[in-house]
């Protein structure tokens, strides 16, 4: 199915718009001529990268994690320019640590911003976008780690798989009440953006833990990943052809599920495939 939304002098609202993969969806929606409500919690950092950008922009500093303030962002999109046709929840950090020595305030931050962010752009967004009767999308960003596990990553892996099942649940939802709203769940894969550049919190301090996030890190930064213009090519893309599952690393997400897949049906512990 081929996606109806209006690009060229619609709206496009991005959550964790300042750089990374915000930043590459916003020069993306800019390049197709759409107008840009660009949110962030650094109000500097959002407003020198709006500056970069040739297209009508709202900059509005906005904490994901309180739901009046995502209320008032949806508030102001719709004073601003009377429309909403993309809706990115994207804004997203990383947690990485060791589980038992990540504290309680690190674990809930990474939730609140990963999972709750979303929810409260669903619940800001959605009823304003039903009520405008015309064709829409929203996407949702995820991750791999909301697929398949890894160690040292117990936040953002519990957060992404939840964004991936609360994706799929708006998807039926929007269905069973006939909306014309789109909705996908994006996994960008390996990304060249700062998400790795402070993950750790209270795992700092471990060796290990600084050693395996460190080799990740290098790994997307030298030949394993993509840059945030290329992603946003792929979820454009995506979006335009009505895709639900926005996954441009097919080959390599696809060999981890299907491993994961087969040890749950085998009853194998975690792992226990590659040990």
């Amino acid at each position: 199915m081929t996606s109806s939304i209006c690009f060229k002098g619609g709206t496009a609202v991005i959550t964790g718009a300042a750089g990374g993969v915000g930043g590459g969806l916003a020069r993306k929606a800019a390049a197709l001529g759409m107008n840009l409500v660009l949110a962030d919690l650094d109000a500097g950092q959002l407003d020198a990268f709006a500056a970069t950008l040739d297209a009508e922009v709202l900059t509005v500093p906005t904490d994901v994690t309180d739901p009046a303030a995502v209320e008032a962002l949806a508030e102001r999109a719709w004073q601003r320019f009377g429309r909403v046709d993309l809706l990115f929840n994207n804004a997203g950090i990383m947690s990485a640590g060791l589980l038992w020595e990540i504290s309680p305030e690190n674990f809930r931050r990474c939730l609140s911003i990963n999972v709750l962010g979303i929810h409260h752009g669903i619940h800001a967004f959605v009823p304003r976008m039903l009520k405008a009767g015309i064709p829409a999308h929203i996407v949702n960003t995820a991750s791999m780690g909301g697929f398949v596990s890894s160690p040292m990553m117990a936040p953002y892996n519990a957060g992404k798989s939840a964004v991936v099942f609360l994706t799929e649940a708006l998807y039926s939802e929007l269905k069973m009440v006939q909306a014309p709203i789109g909705v996908s769940v994006l996994d960008p894969g390996p990304v060249q953006s700062g998400i790795f550049d402070a993950p750790f919190g209270d795992g700092g301090g471990n060796p290990a833990v600084r050693r395996f996030i460190d080799d990740i890190h290098h790994h997307i930064a030298s030949d394993g990943g993509i840059t945030p213009d290329q992603s946003a090519e792929n979820t454009f893309a995506a979006i335009q052809a009505g895709e639900f599952w926005i996954l441009p690393y097919r080959e390599p997400l696809d060999t981890l599920l299907r491993q994961r897949t087969e040890g749950i049906l085998a009853r194998r512990a975690p792992g226990a495939a590659t040990e």
